[in-house]
């Protein structure tokens, strides 16, 4: 019987990868460059009964991303700098960041190879837009230019207030109803959709808040911050259900 290269976990508990920054930072006596992940993801997959597994940007090609995933039981594309414009076709817009080359690369490698593999699969924020970038889709750079205001990004660290409507029928309305409210910190947005993406959920001034693939086991995508959230796991538990599904199914 094939095998999902997790069966380690303790208690049967299902491997969540988690995609990481890949920043400076400065500590005691070092200042290098280093992985790092704020600990609330980390607790976003415990707490729903998961075990998280960092994943660092390195060197990637579609077997190493193939690899990675087969040793997975389900992926985080966690939030953090701006997806590079030219992966969509744009020239940088002033207000957006410096391009992370090799956190791109390797999120899109790892996004593609798991919905190649219908592994259960969850992009928060950045993750959002790297799944629709990953199909073709676009973004806008800089909201504010759109909506006329920053009401989706205050300030430096300060988390906006939003409440989405939620379509009916779709895997997102089965986890968080057809109502949610959220953290938002994005100041770029989906654009043009991907090709063989559905829009899920709308803020009430018609921002796109959330994305799914059609066909797969589950494969949704926020542009809100539910890790903030913590007293709300439900989408950390869709995630782990489906990954505990498909490790039961593949074992």
């Amino acid at each position: 019987m094939a095998s999902s290269g997790s069966e380690t976990g303790a208690g049967g508990a299902p491997l969540i990868g988690v995609t990481t920054y890949l920043e400076r930072s400065v500590t005691g006596v070092w200042d290098v460059m280093a992985s790092f992940l704020p600990k609330l993801y980390i607790d976003g997959v415990t707490d729903a009964g998961g075990i998280a597994v960092l994943l660092p940007p390195q060197p990637v090609d579609d077997a190493i991303a193939k690899s990675v995933i087969g040793g997975l039981d389900g992926l985080i594309i966690a939030g953090g700098a701006d997806v590079d414009p030219r992966l969509y076709g744009q020239e940088f817009h002033p207000a957006t960041g410096a391009p992370r080359e090799d956190r791109d690369a390797w999120e899109l490698a790892l996004t593609r190879a798991a919905l190649a593999a219908d592994l259960p699969y969850f992009g928060i924020c950045r993750g959002a837009q790297i799944l629709n970038v990953a199909y073709g889709g676009t973004l806008v750079q800089h909201l504010p230019d759109v909506i006329g205001d920053e009401r989706y990004q205050p300030g430096p660290a300060v988390f906006g207030d939003q409440t989405m409507t939620v379509e009916p029928g779709t895997c997102l309305a089965g986890v968080v109803g057809q109502e949610v409210d959220g953290k938002v910190y994005h100041h770029q947005a989906i654009d043009e959709v991907g090709d063989g993406l559905t829009v899920t959920a709308r803020t009430d001034d018609g921002v796109i808040e959330a994305l799914e693939v059609p066909g797969q086991s589950y494969a949704v995508a926020v542009q809100w911050h539910p890790e903030v959230t913590t007293q709300d796991r439900r989408l950390f538990a869709g995630l782990v259900a489906a990954a505990k599904e498909r490790k039961a199914r593949t074992s």
